[in-house]
């Protein structure tokens, strides 16, 4: 089933195959607009590939006023940014039949909570 621009199954959800292939043919982007088209299309499934914003970084900084500066070591980035975006695995749901742990930790600083 299509949903938010998400397929879920039986056996999770996953990136819907038609922006995967969007993602995979997009063209190197020339200006700053196209790069900010690409980072929103990945930007939406970035739940899926592990450590996005790292991976996305380099992109990111090119946004920065006076920073866009295309060359072969960005070119590398978007190549292996597109390859993370394409080969994302599917978000296993829930198995509701098990029980569901809270860990949580509070300080002065914040809280920080984990659903296992």
């Amino acid at each position: 089933m299509e949903y938010l621009r998400h397929i879920i199954t039986v056996q999770g959800v996953a990136t819907d195959p038609k922006k995967v292939d969007a993602m995979k043919e997009w063209p190197t982007p020339r200006t700053i607009k196209e790069l900010r088209g690409f980072l929103g299309l990945t930007g939406y499934h970035r739940r899926f590939v592990q450590n996005y914003g790292i991976l996305s970084r380099p992109l990111t900084n090119l946004l920065k006023k006076n920073s866009f500066h295309w060359d072969e070591a960005v070119e590398e980035v978007f190549e292996a940014h597109k390859l993370a975006m394409t080969s994302a695995p599917v978000l296993a749901l829930p198995n509701f039949v098990k029980p569901f742990v809270v860990e949580t930790d509070a300080s002065r600083g914040g809280i920080r909570v984990v659903l296992m």
